[in-house]
């Protein structure tokens, strides 16, 4: 399995990449999770140059305009252990605007969905 990238998350991305006029063959998105939030593990998403080895990847292509536009996704193999099959979506709703994790691992999280318990 992966970690699965919805349209809307991908085109926001796509976004910040325009913005921060990132090089896009060069740039990954970085997802993992680090010790700590209200609910034990938060979740991380950063753009970055840097790619481990080990890092496990995976390719996105999605439409922009009728244009295709792809990027990188990458993992580290200990947060891939928490977040294999996790789904990042991207909302923009009245009550906030931001990416939004769909977790088959978590037991628990919290209520503003930004970290869980496994």
């Amino acid at each position: 399995m992966a970690v699965i990238i919805t349209e809307s998350a991908a085109r926001e991305i796509n976004n910040i990449m325009a913005q921060q006029e990132l090089v896009r063959d060069k740039t990954h998105l970085r997802v993992g999770v680090k010790g700590g939030g209200c609910s034990g593990f938060s979740y991380i998403l950063d753009l970055t140059e840097a790619k481990k080895d080990d890092d496990e990847q995976w390719d996105y292509e999605f439409s922009v305009d009728g244009e295709s536009q792809d990027f990188h996704v990458i993992c580290d193999p200990k947060s891939y252990l928490y977040l294999n099959g996790t789904t990042v979506d991207f909302k923009d709703e009245v009550m906030g605007r931001g990416f939004v994790f769909d977790n088959p691992n978590a037991s628990s999280s919290c209520g503003c969905g930004s970290s869980f318990n496994a």
